[in-house]
């Protein structure tokens, strides 16, 4: 046993320091703006009856035939990992009887899960951010969804490189035209395209449209957009989205590319894309999906969000050097055992007055000063056997390198 070197799961890692840093900010980040925009945070289960996500994300998508980690627990139920958070939140909404009171405005963030290759920003157990209005068919619900996810990226400081694109994907008579146009294109061509394309062709056209295949790009470029294909009510959708996008200020661009394969999605599509993290682009993305909530088993609820890679957002930060400052410490050192009970009445008072301190467990005076140091301690707090006995610490500014005594019942306020 003692020769085994135990490693995390493939797909998996270890979040500590800067790498949880990083993690923990744009988590913190995204909590905080999206309060600002009244959304509420919900937690949903890690695991879900495997018909939540085969209803949400369609039997045919490659989440569904290829990546989700689906097993039986003991009772012989077929139950999967979640692999992105969308239908969790609606099967919420739905079993928590939340219909009636709607819109409902709702942020969460944790892990998925997909059996995927792994790569530079992709795991196979991942984390999300992600933001849902739910009930609301108005394209303002679009713009302010969008404004949001801007406002976060903004916030951690990453708007600089990375580029909002925004499509329509219309109504389903708009979709319905669009699909048969598609059909009709990529049929002339079926032995240029990959295999996948070609199953993708009989049962969902629209997919081959994001294709990362080359010979399937070459023609996508070729293929009509929705654009000509809008009816009266989608075109007035999309007018009204860009309009309110404008009215946000939002820098965008428009992309006929971004597409999504379900029926349920419609009218907005949109990604936040960066050149920064090579092939895998997308940090944010989502779009409408106005027949979610129904697959759920609830009402028609039009319902709009998006959901972020936590990881990307992490490797943006590092690379653009934005890593937040680890913490900094004081350091509370008795000099010898007599005076460890005065030391931890004042490691207590410095933490209860809000104050980050710690004491080491072991060391003498100069050992316990080297390890403040290498721990990046702002201060040291010295108490000796003639301190103590005069209710007064010294206290080592260890960046200006000065030193002063300081009476107990001040030091909070002094590093507060």
């Amino acid at each position: 046993m003692a020769n085994i070197k135990l490693q995390p799961p493939r797909g998996t890692r270890d979040l500590i320091g800067e790498e949880f840093r990083r993690h923990h900010h744009v988590i913190e980040t995204a909590r905080r703006i999206a309060a600002l925009y009244g959304f509420e945070e919900w937690a949903t289960p890690i695991f879900e009856d495997t018909r939540v996500f085969a209803r949400g994300l369609g039997e045919t998508s490659d989440v569904v035939s290829k990546e989700m980690y689906v097993f039986q627990d003991r009772g012989g139920e077929s139950v999967t990992l979640r692999p992105e958070n969308t239908a969790g939140v609606c099967r919420a909404l739905v079993s928590g009887g939340l219909t009636q009171s709607l819109p409902r405005k709702v942020f969460y963030a944790g892990p998925m899960f997909r059996y995927e290759r792994p790569q530079a920003g992709r795991y196979r157990q991942f984390h999300q951010i992600g933001a849902e209005i739910l009930g609301a068919a108005e394209p303002l619900a679009d713009a302010e969804v969008i404004a949001c996810g801007h406002h976060i990226i903004r916030e951690l400081g990453l708007d600089e490189g990375v580029v909002l694109e925004v499509n329509t994907l219309g109504d389903a008579p708009s979709r319905d035209a669009y699909r048969a146009a598609l059909i009709a294109h990529f049929s002339a061509n079926r032995d240029k395209l990959s295999e996948d394309s070609q199953r993708r062709l009989e049962k969902n056209p629209l997919r081959i449209i994001d294709s990362k295949e080359a010979q399937d790009r070459a023609l996508v470029a070729d293929a009509p957009t929705i654009e000509t294909f809008l009816t009266d009510a989608a075109r007035a959708h999309w007018d009204a989205l860009r309009r309110h996008l404008d009215g946000f200020k939002l820098p965008w661009r428009e992309n006929p590319r971004i597409v999504r394969g379900l029926d349920y999605y419609s009218h907005t599509a949109f990604e936040f894309v960066t050149d920064r993290l090579g092939a895998q682009g997308t940090v944010m993305g989502g779009g409408r999906y106005d027949g979610l909530v129904e697959e759920m088993g609830g009402p028609p609820t039009p319902s709009v969000g998006w959901a972020a890679g936590v990881e990307r957002l992490s490797m943006l930060l590092e690379r653009g050097g934005l890593t937040p400052a680890a913490p900094r410490l004081v350091t509370v050192i008795p000099v010898g055992e007599a005076e460890e009970g005065a030391a931890l009445a004042l490691l207590q008072s410095l933490r209860a007055a809000g104050v980050a301190a710690e004491m080491g467990y072991r060391g003498n005076l100069k050992r316990r000063m080297e390890r403040a140091n290498k721990q990046g301690a702002r201060a040291a707090l010295i108490l000796g056997e003639a301190e103590v006995s005069r209710g007064v610490a010294q206290l080592r500014d260890l960046d200006a390198g000065t030193q002063a005594e300081v009476p107990l019942a001040e030091v909070a306020a002094r590093l507060g």
